[in-house]
């Protein structure tokens, strides 16, 4: 059994034949360990924090339970426990039989492009930001990051900073822009008079719904309304006029919970403490702002995403999964 970084194309390679996880391409993100095993294809992603290793999605390789058993031996083996964030509905049951407690977090959404208009009633709010935002000077272009590297810097920092003195850059569960996978990566940038007020990355999406996953995104706190919405349109045209088959809008934790969707192994309590988190939960994470953002787009799917724990849920390892992510 090896823990090595795997090579960047290799890593990559695996995640593209075998992912079924709209967020996949977030196992490339630096910082990063890799779990292969003997004899088997395929990789388990995940972080170390303290005595938990946080695994990141469900294994990705041809025969995903054995590579889960290898790796819950190997945190074994170590005493470590695991405890994995955003496993997808198809993997509950592969959870649930190694006897992980499995319940769910939260949702990602998703939108068909082949079904997506922002014609019609519904988006005439969302056509008004637009408009407005392009009104005001607002140009939208497909850039490549390099040639941005300094302004895209300097534009995170600048949000960061609107967000409170003690605010971090999360990591982990969001993308990234730059490093070796940044080919794989579009970028689309909104400019008013020449300077940035506003990106969004996309990275690609595989599997059973495959096309490509809007990741990493930052306005300008001083900027217009309707930047982000700009951008966006112009990505939805130029990925639709490609062929691309969807959009997806990534995980947003404590929404789109609902009680068919939850295992027999999952906790009571901790069911009961998301749908706290769903309900008061603004100061853990913004849920509701994210959620509103892409419930504008009116997506197709809603697709369920949940939390495994290897030694049965409890708050310590959940908060685990928050200093994975830099939350804390």
């Amino acid at each position: 059994m090896a823990t090595a970084p795997l090579e960047m194309a290799s890593l990559h390679a695996v995640v593209a034949a075998y992912a079924d996880n709209p967020s996949a391409f977030l196992a490339l993100n630096a910082g990063n360990a890799h779990f292969t095993a003997p004899g088997l294809d395929g990789v388990v992603v995940y972080r170390r924090s303290g005595r938990y290793l946080v695994q990141f999605g469900a294994p990705f390789g041809p025969d995903r339970a054995a590579l889960l058993h290898a790796f819950t031996g190997f945190a074994r083996v170590r005493r470590r426990r695991v405890v994995a964030v955003q496993v997808q509905q198809s993997d509950v049951d592969l959870y649930a039989a190694r006897g992980y407690t499995v319940n769910q977090i939260g949702a990602s959404y998703a939108v068909s492009l082949a079904d997506f208009t922002l014609r019609g009633s519904r988006f005439v709010r969302l056509r008004n930001k637009i408009s407005r935002a392009t009104r005001g000077g607002l140009v939208v272009a497909e850039v490549a990051q390099p040639e941005w590297a300094a302004e895209l810097a300097a534009l995170d920092g600048e949000w960061l900073r609107s967000k409170g003195r003690h605010a971090k850059q999360l990591e982990f569960l969001v993308g990234e822009h730059g490093g070796p996978a940044q080919a794989h990566r579009r970028l689309f940038v909104g400019t008013i008079a020449g300077e940035l007020a506003g990106y969004i990355s996309y990275s690609p999406a595989y599997g059973s719904r495959p096309g490509w996953l809007h990741d990493l995104s930052r306005r300008r706190p001083s900027g217009p309304p309707g930047v982000m919405e700009a951008i966006n349109a112009t990505a939805i045209e130029a990925f639709r006029a490609e062929g691309a088959a969807w959009l997806h809008f990534g995980f947003t934790p404590f929404t789109g919970l609902s009680p068919d969707h939850e295992h027999p192994r999952a906790s009571r309590w901790f069911r009961r403490l998301v749908g706290l988190l769903s309900r008061h939960g603004a100061a853990v994470y913004p849920a509701a702002t994210q959620l509103a953002y892409k419930a504008k787009w009116a997506p197709h799917a809603v697709l369920p995403e949940y939390v495994a724990f290897s030694n049965g849920a409890s708050p310590l390892a959940f908060l685990h999964v928050f200093r994975a992510s830099n939350a804390l």
